[in-house]
């Protein structure tokens, strides 16, 4: 089976000396009072209840799937999944971050950002669950009347209902200007709402009493394309006046997708039959509403992967450390042994490496954009909200797209290092690398996200937001630039700052002419940010751990995190010159093979 070891002094090290969460929320009212003991208290819990609990399930609900009863349209989840369900939400969890008036525990974003990292390390497609009503509380916090929050927003922050979006179907996919599903108003201000829906995660199961429905839709008089959708509450089972569950509502799993991975999340196919609705928000600006939901599962996606890399590098390397193979090139290693630890080779150690450096980035970029969120919402400064915002919107594309990407590359790397063994079930590792598939692909494919980058969050304000982010680089680069250790982190760093504001102001002037521009750089161009932003992250850890050596601190973890900081500088951060060079290459290439598709 899997193992699993929350990494807590990870965390801790980001949170207290890098980004130094504790002296930021002690500016947040709503978190003055939180301190770095009672988040180390509260994540060291929750880091037992991710190992004991849901990682013994991961395995069994891969091979057992969630099973629909065709006649009820219920469905059962895997064995276990419904029991842990119950201890999450005994154990409060599911209140973590949500708003004290509706029975939540109010703690900051960025804690819950790091639970739900070893939740997902743990069992990504049981998280599911939880993560998604989470959006959805979110949803309905920012958007709902008053009427709908005491309606909705107590059960579902005590984990007793559970939530979800219903966006696509089809024939649409992304395109949700395209959508049919049809809202027609009834006389008591309710709504009857009729369509399908495809790709529903947690759409139908057995954990909870009650499932609320986010539905996106088209009132009769709606304009075409996405100027024209309105979301509406869909309740499982109508809500009576006192809270108590009435009648079954029109809506059901009409069917259950067959997928790669992730099999112990039910990913539905719902019916909409006159399904009884109330409108979220203003007519045909449900998009508007919706985006509160889906930016926080783009960055929940994001966590998804992290996790994914998380766990898969710690079996390699476990794996990697007893496995005995060969010789070292450079002379025995082990002379009392057969042959070496697969750890002597140099390519073992560059997917272990590759695998760790990715998790830690992609560790200290999400808790740094959890805090940012906690700012935004918290700030008693108006232009500190302002400014978090902003730069949130800048770095969630990259969180989703970048952390992901890194994943399907990490825990394939990981496979590698099991060598046949990683591709056996047993084993644990192919799961991840099936599990990692689908993070690249739903809450906006990857492709999207790029665009969403360059084409709204770049171009879309020249370059403002991303001249910010460039100015924290130049901040660190000043007040590190008599310091010599910091050069191999520092000079490739600055170098392609300086670097991307010619390499976006140059496919910024092509689009001008061509737009197809914009969408033959895009992909490439979010990875070059990637790496931007993940290199800054790297250098704030080497610098955090580089005082802490000189200060005389002798823990093996400083020294371990400069040398994976110097691996990812070296090895990895390289891939932005050929990146750059294939965005410059245009979108002839691409646009002008009518002969190679006929």
């Amino acid at each position: 089976m899997a193992i699993y070891t929350p990494p807590l002094r990870d965390m801790q090290f980001i949170m207290n000396e890098v980004l130094h969460v504790p002296d930021t929320l002690k500016a947040l009212p709503a978190h003055a009072d939180m301190d770095a003991d009672t988040i180390a208290a509260v994540l060291e819990e929750g880091g037992k209840f991710a190992a004991e609990v849901l990682l013994p399930l991961n395995a069994i609900g891969d091979q057992q799937g969630c099973q629909l009863n065709q006649s009820t349209h219920e469905v059962k989840t895997p064995d276990g999944f419904k029991q842990a369900y119950a201890q999450f939400v005994a154990g409060g969890w599911t209140a973590l971050s949500c708003d004290p008036a509706y029975g939540g525990q109010g703690l900051p974003l960025v804690v819950n950002q790091c639970f739900y990292e070893m939740l997902n390390s743990a069992n990504q497609a049981w998280t599911m669950y939880p993560g998604l009503t989470h959006g959805a509380y979110e949803c309905l916090h920012a958007h709902g009347s008053e009427a709908q929050k005491l309606m909705y927003l107590p059960k579902i922050t005590s984990g007793q209902w559970t939530g979800t979006m219903c966006l696509t179907e089809a024939h649409c996919g992304t395109d949700l200007g395209l959508l049919r599903t049809k809202a027609e108003p009834q006389a008591d201000g309710s709504y009857k709402i009729t369509g399908a829906k495809i790709f529903i995660s947690a759409g139908e199961h057995d954990l909870a009493e009650n499932i609320i429905h986010l539905v996106l839709a088209r009132l009769p008089d709606a304009p075409a394309g996405s100027k024209g959708i309105s979301l509406f509450v869909v309740p499982k089972f109508m809500v009576n006046a006192d809270g108590s569950l009435g009648a079954r509502n029109g809506i059901h799993c009409g069917g259950l997708e067959h997928k790669m991975g992730i099999h112990g999340n039910a990913t539905c196919q719902m019916i909409l039959e006159d399904a009884v609705g109330t409108m979220v928000g203003q007519p045909h600006k449900g998009l508007v509403a919706m985006f509160v939901m889906m930016n926080a599962a783009r960055i929940g996606v994001g966590m998804q992967s992290l996790g994914l890399t998380e766990v898969a590098y710690q079996n390699a390397l476990a794996y990697a450390k007893e496995r005995i193979q060969s010789r070292s090139l450079s002379g025995v290693k082990s002379p009392d042994k057969a042959a070496d630890s697969i750890l002597v080779h140099p390519d073992v150690r560059k997917m272990l490496l590759t695998a760790k450096a990715y998790a830690e980035g992609g560790r200290a970029l999400s808790l740094y954009c959890a805090l940012l969120i906690d700012q935004e919402l918290n700030h008693p400064d108006e232009q500190v909200r302002k400014d978090a915002a902003e730069m949130v919107a800048l770095l969630t594309p990259i969180v989703k797209a970048f952390i992901t990407d890194n994943a399907w590359t990490a825990t394939s790397a990981c496979l590698q290092v099991l060598g046949g063994h990683g591709f056996i079930r047993e084993w644990g590792i192919e799961q991840y690398v099936r599990d990692a598939r689908i993070n690249m692909i739903y809450e906006g494919t990857n492709t999207i996200q790029s665009l969403d980058l360059l084409g709204r969050k770049v171009l879309g304000n020249q370059g403002a937001s991303l001249k910010k982010f460039g100015k924290l680089i130049a901040e660190l680069a000043a007040a590190e630039a008599d310091n010599e250790d910091m050069a191999p982190f520092l000079q490739p760093l600055t170098k392609l700052g300086s670097q991307m504001t010619a390499f976006t102001g140059e496919i910024g002037m092509k689009a001008m002419s061509n737009a197809d521009e914009v969408g033959a750089a895009a992909v490439d161009y979010l990875r070059v940010a990637g790496h931007l932003v993940f290199g800054y992250f790297w250098a704030r850890m080497a610098q955090a751990a580089l005082q802490k050596i000189a200060q005389g601190q002798k823990d093996q973890y400083y020294k371990s995190k400069v040398q994976t900081a110097r691996f990812y500088f070296a090895k990895l951060f390289p891939e932005t010159a050929s990146l750059m060079q294939t965005a410059r290459a245009g979108s002839e290439v691409l646009m002008d093979t009518a002969d190679v598709f006929s």
